[in-house]
């Protein structure tokens, strides 16, 4: 009979248990390296766990008459026959199994930790090297992969993915047989079934490089990344190359998409943040087209879901934001290549959905969710639309047309684009936004679209605002008469990205509450601040259209059958020209009345927006008994990111949990700065020269009064929008004094201060 050293199960268990417990305070061990070695070197089953009888037993455990555990406060160690004695389930193979691969995690855990001892960290690390030369331990996990165990294979992977990472982090060379695994089973698929565990550990182990804090990330991503660069670009191939009709089973292509799709955002994250230039890395702007193809396939809704924010997220360099929280890309240097990428993205978006992409989204009936579109019977369901593919089909859009015009020189072209494609945007819009865009312009889309994701709404705001700039720096070469500003005026407002209307629907929909905008200016998860600055840039030098805008949104305002957009859309541009304006009746989809078309030909014929002036009518105009503006209900910036609100549907819940110490600090210091009662004085740096309202004003309160009237709709936008301006720019001051600012806002606090003194001096012009 053969004889060789084992260990009862339940003694196994037990020093297992304890080592377990060790290692996870960080303790010292103080045995023999291959004590420990004996007792974490895990078996390769022949068959699953669950099907093991005392009569198949496998001999996970014994040695051959050698690395005899030496301290019997290990184990007791006895020579029984090859088969273990039988054991109970409490101490079955499984159990042991998967504590030997936990023990092994949280090893490699604590030694990745700079939280450990040095002493432990070290002892840690010498077990885990002996153990990766005295065993096969690759093969070993890998064999683990098709167990129908699912945690067993689960933990194999996680804990083969560690080994893997720390042999890079070592400086160890891969075993042969784990980079053949993959590149097999990778160029083998759809046959073989073994990819999506490849694609599992690969993506386990650019996080771990991802989340490590020492400093040579790049070159150990590029160590990685070399043996499967070339595999990786067949595997793409193939997988999004499959026809999904035809295919029996779509659970495996499910699956595999949705592994793939991972690992894909993971290389592009470190294309973008630790500039490495891998096939693998681009292949999505090489070959796009594959992967929107994907949201035109009879697929599930949420993988749909899943692949069109995945590419909002490509266009917005927001992938892997998460893992990169302490660089910006907006930050970095800029990176030509990166730019290239880009636009070939953009316009295979922008091509896909001239191919009718649009059209095969799924927006109604079930809304999707990550987890499946099914609810239980007690909860309810919440009837409307499927936001979250209005809001990434709408940044698609828009986000891709703002990288085209990037690189376009052609004013015709850009025109011709932006028509084309916001109408196709706003047609795909108007089923699902109700009240419809009719009754409201096609300014307010953005506002009504992103109303409960703050960070989407400003994103798209500030694409908007690039597209808007553009083509005015264009459309300044080749305007030569007023009626070609004029037509281009009315095009901002009909095709719905006039800067002045979003930004003033914005407002509104905050309350005009300086609070909120200084919420959005403290937050690093928006891209409020740059919006915010190009935006009083632009109001320094169209303060006329601004004033103009503001006025009829008051008049408007109780006129419910008047289209805003359709009725600014024909105002005059110059203010010098007594000339008539394009019929607002042409804006989209807006029927006027004939009362509401006399009135503004006759204002226009009368020349009362020949100057940019604060009559009194403007100020009478709204009902008394007309609701007041809707307040900002909550802090608007409560996610790490846009995904974090997505993963819960159309149902947005407040958890503003993970807000910076500062922030909080901030907030709290800066209350007594933008309520009500702020003192005149210490709103600004400079004393104010000018009262905010003109004397002949028939308002009924003092403008030298610190109080907002209760009732803010017997005042202008303008008025409202200067004022949110002025407790702004006096929390901000305030905060700054005394250094609880995040950084230095002296350039902000003078363009707010400019636009206070235009506004003043237009007022005073009276």
């Amino acid at each position: 009979m053969t004889y060789i050293l084992a260990v009862p199960m339940n003694a196994f268990f037990d020093v297992l248990e304890q080592l377990y417990k060790k290692v996870l305070l960080g303790a010292t061990l103080e045995n023999e390296n291959h004590d420990y070695i004996f007792y974490l070197n895990p078996a390769s089953l022949d068959q699953d766990c669950s099907t093991t009888t005392s009569s198949e037993c496998p001999k996970p455990h014994g040695v051959q008459d050698k690395h005899q555990p030496s301290s019997a406060s290990l184990a007791t160690i006895s020579v029984v026959p090859v088969c273990l004695q039988k054991y109970s389930p409490k101490c079955s193979t499984r159990e042991i199994m998967l504590l030997q691969l936990t023990v092994i995690k949280v090893m490699i855990t604590r030694i990745l930790s700079v939280e450990t001892d040095f002493r432990a960290k070290e002892k840690y690390r010498d077990i885990i090297k002996i153990l990766l030369k005295s065993s096969d331990i690759d093969s070993k996990l890998t064999c683990m992969f098709q167990n129908s165990d699912k945690l067993l294979s689960h933990m194999a992977a996680k804990c083969l993915a560690l080994l893997l990472y720390f042999q890079l982090r070592e400086k160890i060379t891969f075993s042969n047989s784990w980079i053949a695994f993959c590149q097999k089973n990778l160029s083998e698929y759809p046959e073989n079934e073994k990819a999506v565990y490849c694609l599992w550990t690969l993506t386990v182990i650019i996080k771990e490089i991802f989340k490590d804090t020492c400093s040579q990330k790049t070159e150990i991503l590029k160590q990685f990344l070399t043996p499967f660069d070339t595999i990786f670009e067949v595997f793409y191939n193939t997988l999004f190359s499959q026809h999904f009709e035809s295919c029996q089973d779509t659970s495996k292509i499910i699956n595999s998409l949705v592994c793939s799709l991972e690992l894909l955002e993971l290389l592009i994250a470190s294309r973008i943040h630790l500039k490495l230039y891998f096939t693998c890395q681009r292949i999505l702007f090489l070959k796009p087209s594959r992967v929107l193809n994907v949201i035109t396939w009879p697929v599930q809704a949420f993988v749909k879901r899943k692949f069109i924010i995945f590419i909002k997220k490509c266009l917005l360099w927001k992938v892997g934001e998460d893992l990169f929280r302490g660089s910006s890309p907006a930050l970095m240097p800029p990176d030509r290549h990166l730019d290239i990428d880009m636009l070939a993205l953009a316009e295979a978006v922008l091509q896909a959905v001239d191919l009718g992409l649009l059209r095969t989204l799924s927006v109604c009936g079930k809304p999707p969710c990550f987890g499946g579109d099914e609810v239980l019977p007690t909860c309810e369901r919440v009837p409307g639309p499927d936001h979250v593919i209005l809001r990434a089909a709408s940044l698609l859009i828009i986000k891709s047309l703002e990288i085209k015009f990037q690189s376009c020189a052609s004013a015709n072209e850009m025109k011709v684009d932006l028509q084309s494609f916001m109408s196709e945007l706003l047609t795909f819009l108007k089923p699902h936004l109700q009240p419809s865009l009719q009754s409201h312009g096609p300014c307010e889309w953005i506002s009504r679209v992103f109303i409960e994701q703050d960070d989407d709404m400003l994103e798209a705001a500030r694409a908007s605002l690039g597209i808007y700039l553009k083509l005015t720096r264009q459309n300044k070469a080749s305007e030569s008469s007023t009626q070609e500003k004029e037509m281009w005026n009315h095009h901002t407002h009909e095709y719905g990205y006039n800067p002045h209307c979003i930004f003033l629907f914005l407002l509104k929909n905050i309350g005009f509450d300086s609070s909120v905008l200084l919420d959005f200016l403290i937050s690093s998860e928006t891209c409020f601040l740059e919006y915010f600055v190009r935006y009083l840039k632009l109001l320094q030098k169209d303060w006329a259209h601004f004033f103009t805008i503001c006025k009829y949104f008051d008049r408007t305002e109780s006129k419910d059958s008047i289209n805003i957009c359709g009725c600014v859309s024909s105002l005059v541009q110059d203010g010098n020209s007594n000339q008539t304006e394009l019929s607002p009746s042409t804006a989209l989809g807006s029927p006027r009345s004939a009362h509401a078309s006399v009135s503004w030909a006759s204002d226009i014929s009368s020349g009362c927006l020949s100057q940019p002036v604060m009559s009194k009518e403007t100020h009478a105009t709204l009902q008394a008994d007309s609701p007041p503006p809707r307040r900002a209900s909550r802090s608007l910036v409560d996610y790490d990111s846009s995904d974090d609100s997505e993963a819960e549907g159309t149902d947005q819940h407040s958890a503003n949990s993970k807000q910076t110490c500062l922030h909080q600090e901030v907030v709290t210091k800066s209350q007594d700065t933008v309520g009500a009662g702020v003192d005149k004085k210490q709103l600004s740096p400079e004393p104010q020269s000018r009262p905010l309202l003109p004397k002949q004003s028939n308002i009924p309160f003092s403008v030298d009064c610190d109080r907002v009237p209760d009732d803010v709709s017997e005042v202008g936008l303008s008025y409202r929008t200067l004022k949110c301006f002025e407790e702004l720019q006096g929390a901000i001051y305030r905060l700054q004094k005394k250094n609880l600012f995040p950084y230095n806002a002296t350039a902000l606090l003078k363009l707010l201060k400019h636009i206070e003194t235009i506004y003043n001096e237009s007022t005073n012009a009276l």
